[in-house]
């Protein structure tokens, strides 16, 4: 074989499709009468259309964790964390779907978070919100800098909704959806470009912290 055939070779070899990007989306509100149901089928409607994500959804009214943290919890908060920690251990990138209360986020996302450590490290987090009039940006302010202390990236488009209520029909239908569906795909697209480079970043060389 001479070099030009054994160049030709090469190039038309195709290289191994990457896996599925495993996508955590965190239904952050466990407030009794929650509209967060309507959000999330929303939001996993538009990741349906994404053949090459993995996604697992982690709704944190199922998961009642204390408010008193402790380095030796119970075997109770034990059996809760096994449920929660290796999920997120496990995700490539995170979807935070989170109400603004009171300017920021919910107690039990902080909870979440607090009662987790590396298992966000050096990872992608985009983020859903919504609320009154700030659609629930001044939460996702917030939670930005609370996932900068955990080693995390975030990325900078979101998708917001200003007073949802008045923006879905009856049946969780979004009555005009082109604004947000738009945003919906920029947020993807970033999530997915960061997901797949720190993956092969961390695979290259390990994140230590």
């Amino acid at each position: 074989m001479d070099i030009t055939t054994h160049v030709s070779a090469q190039v038309n070899t195709p290289s191994e499709a990457p896996a599925p990007l495993r996508v955590a989306v965190i239904v952050a509100s466990n407030r009794e009468g929650r509209f967060a149901p309507v959000i999330a089928d929303w939001f996993l409607s538009r990741t349906a259309e994404h053949d090459d994500l993995d996604i697992d959804v982690i709704d944190l009214a199922g998961i009642d964790l204390p408010t008193a943290l402790s380095f030796n919890p119970s075997d109770e908060v034990k059996a809760l964390l096994a449920q929660v920690s290796p999920r997120l251990d496990a995700a490539d990138a995170f979807v935070v779907l989170t109400p603004e209360y009171n300017h920021s986020f919910p107690a039990s996302l902080k909870n979440l978070i607090d009662w987790t450590g590396s298992e966000w490290h050096a990872k992608p987090v985009g983020f859903v919100s919504y609320g009154g009039m700030s659609g629930g940006l001044r939460a996702v302010e917030q939670l930005r800098q609370v996932f900068a202390e955990m080693h995390a990236t975030t990325i900078r488009d979101t998708v917001s909704f200003h007073g949802p209520r008045a923006h879905f029909d009856d049946d969780g239908r979004h009555k005009d959806p082109s604004a947000p569906n738009t945003a919906a795909k920029a947020l993807l697209n970033q999530l997915t470009w960061w997901a797949h480079a720190l993956r092969n970043a961390k695979s290259a060389r390990p994140y230590t912290g």
